[in-house]
């Protein structure tokens, strides 16, 4: 059988561009409206204070060099890599749609062998103005739209301060579709107050939804946000990295077979990570995954119609 019993996105980008794809990611200095007051104050209690851009480029710079520093150090172990645009930090659909439009374009234009986008943001910020210009992105170049949904509970949506409801998600994701662009959702996993079953049913719901990828994190606890000072003050339980395993393998089951699964686990920044450590071996993490499910002979979407 296959080494990964998953549908990967680095197999997905060399059967699509015929070569080794790298994300580029990129800070173009957005803010969020979960953030400014628009629709809250302090962005999501997880959110690292760049945004979850940690590893994007530094803001302090250009596009073009940051995307110069990052691709340099890439092209070290891929040589003869292509590359895609990646707008990571904060919320990268909230501004103006001429503004969206000519910085889209500048980062087409970075390097000839960008082939094409991917762009983080919220559900609450895709308007039909910016669906306007995502639909002609989408007819030029290979795009993708990157929606934290994290989890489908109003509770946890609640508890984690995400600032709109699931009803908002999926009429983002059903609009985003209508236009034909493609939608990659990310999910958590591991908050405390959820169970196995709760996890399960964030992905039974994406399963309801055409949605044409996924990241799964684990609940990272970081230093300078609102979950890391929680956590201090008063430590809870969280995933072991067998309980991890054991969630994502099912969530991978019960996903549609041709869903690519971008991510089965996430990364923190090392001096900034506060529980769970294990999550620091990324590698493991995967191995773990790929081994279990080598070994029970499982595969993506096996679970599916029989939800």
């Amino acid at each position: 059988m296959a080494e990964k019993h998953y549908n990967t996105m680095n197999d997905f980008l060399r059967n699509t561009f015929g070569s080794k794809v790298f994300k580029v990611s990129l800070n173009a200095g957005f803010s969020c409206p979960n953030k400014d007051g628009t629709k809250g104050y302090g962005g999501c209690i997880f959110c690292s204070p760049s945004g979850s851009g940690d590893f994007a480029g530094d803001i302090g710079e250009t596009l073009a060099s940051q995307f110069k520093a990052i691709k340099t150090r890439m092209h070290e172990k891929w040589p003869e890599a292509k590359y895609i645009a990646y707008f990571q930090a904060n919320t990268n659909t909230y501004a103006p749609a001429d503004t969206l439009r000519t910085l889209y374009d500048k980062a087409l234009n970075l390097d000839e062998n960008v082939v094409g986008l991917s762009i983080g943001t919220r559900a609450d910020c895709v308007d039909e103005s910016v669906i306007d210009v995502l639909e002609s992105l989408h007819k030029r170049t290979y795009l993708q739209v990157e929606i934290g949904l994290q989890s489908m509970h109003e509770k946890t949506a609640k508890r984690i301060n995400r600032g709109h409801d699931l009803a908002t998600f999926d009429d983002a994701v059903k609009r985003l579709r209508k236009r034909g662009i493609n939608v990659v959702v990310h999910i958590i996993n591991g908050f405390p107050w959820e169970d196995k079953d709760a996890m399960l049913e964030t992905v039974d719901h994406l399963g309801n939804l055409d949605i044409q990828g996924i990241k799964i994190h684990m609940l990272h606890i970081t230093k300078n946000t609102a979950l890391g000072d929680e956590y201090l003050a008063n430590p809870f339980p969280l995933l072991t990295l067998e309980e991890y395993v054991d969630i994502t393998i099912e969530q991978i089951r019960r996903l549609h077979p041709d869903v690519i699964v971008q991510r089965v686990t996430g990364d923190a920044a090392k001096d900034d990570l506060i529980a769970p450590q294990w999550t620091l071996k990324k590698f493991v993490v995967m191995n773990e995954i790929d081994k279990r499910m080598r070994k029970e002979r499982l595969v993506q979407g096996d679970l599916y119609s029989s939800r």
